[in-house]
């Protein structure tokens, strides 16, 4: 698997350098990193949380910022923290619940490797966490339903849309796209995966036809969204954007493998798909299809699969030494089970 491997990044005790460069890019008179921690989670991002005092500029005051940039070793099918801040902010200035882009960087130079920097948004993501709150399974279908409202408005970007000329329009079926995308990156494993190659054949096989082009988050899950008191406050982590169909988002939510064990709540977990569907058809311009997402929760289960094994191998190959990797890569046979059940389900071969 292709990787860049490197050490950790930031320096706590060494910020002169990205003090001075946030000032020039604020415009203002000096820039002071009063705190820098990182932050927990995060197996592709490395995500640092800033505190800052800015002077003598439209920013002047204290702030609360998150620093983000790749992992110890990056994935090859993840965009650069560049084009992920490119994504995030055509999706703010869409209206959507995201953390403010504040400024980025595309070279090495000044800790090492590209990153963003983002406004800190208060809660918590983990998703174990989430779907075992009281406070969220009270309030569950109001949750569900603000998220759908929220990937209705991601879903309104369409090609060609400022600033996202480097995300490739697939010139096949979305569906299939993904598919010849999830063999290419199989490929990278180092164990063949008879289950998983038959569950991409039959993807391949019944895949829908070209579907209308959106900006796909491309990780839309429980786990990638900010809650505090059972409410939205932020959708992170957008290294997977890519224009597709908007079903790919759909199944990728509603899949077993994001409800974290709350497997009767088919909306993440957190809520009934009624009213994550609601939230979604309420505000967007074209209503998704029911009939269609079974089969994107299939593609759902292939495509964790076949990350999880990216993920292993980031470990397996030296690459990155991680426990948590290496377990990463074991939960690939579950989501092969998922596939293969959601194909029983529909009942072809």
């Amino acid at each position: 698997m292709a990787h860049e491997s490197r050490p950790r990044t930031l320096d706590p005790d060494n910020l002169g350098a990205l003090q001075a460069w946030l000032a020039g890019q604020l415009g203002a008179e000096a820039v002071t990193v009063d705190r820098a921690e990182l932050l927990t989670g995060g197996a592709i991002g490395e995500n640092w949380r800033l505190d800052v005092s800015v002077f003598g500029s439209v920013h002047a005051g204290t702030h609360a910022w998150v620093l983000r940039t790749d992992a110890t070793s990056r994935m090859a099918m993840s965009l650069d923290r560049a084009d992920e801040f490119a994504c995030l902010k055509a999706a703010h200035e869409a209206g959507v619940l995201v953390p403010e882009p504040v400024a980025d960087c595309a070279g090495k130079d000044l800790i090492g490797a590209p990153f963003m920097v983002v406004g800190h948004v208060e809660g918590y993501a983990q998703g174990f966490k989430i779907v075992r709150d009281p406070v969220v399974e009270k309030n569950g279908a109001g949750l569900a339903e603000a998220l759908g409202a929220q990937l209705a408005k991601i879903h309104s970007i369409r090609p060609p849309a400022t600033g996202l000329d480097f995300l490739q329009v697939p010139g096949i079926s979305p569906a299939l796209a993904q598919v010849h995308e999830m063999r290419a990156n199989l490929d990278r494993v180092s164990e063949p995966r008879p289950a998983l190659e038959y569950i991409l054949s039959w993807l391949e096989r019944n895949a829908p036809r070209r579907a209308e082009i959106v900006l796909c988050h491309g990780d839309f899950r429980t786990g990638n969204f900010m809650v505090e008191d059972g409410s939205l406050t932020g959708i992170l982590d957008w290294e997977f954007c890519h224009w597709g169909d908007p079903h790919i988002d759909i199944g990728w939510f509603c899949a077993r493998c994001w409800r974290f064990g709350a497997d009767t709540r088919e909306a993440g977990g957190i809520g009934s798909r009624e009213a994550f569907y609601k939230g979604y058809n309420t505000n967007a311009s074209t209503p998704l299809n029911p009939d269609q997402v079974p089969y994107w929760e299939i593609l759902a289960a292939a495509r964790w699969a076949v990350v999880a094994l990216l993920q292993g191998e980031r470990h397996v190959t030296g690459g990155e030494a991680s426990v948590e990797l290496l377990l990463t890569g074991l939960m690939a046979p579950e989501m092969e089970y998922d596939a293969l059940a959601g194909i029983l389900a529909i009942g072809e071969e």
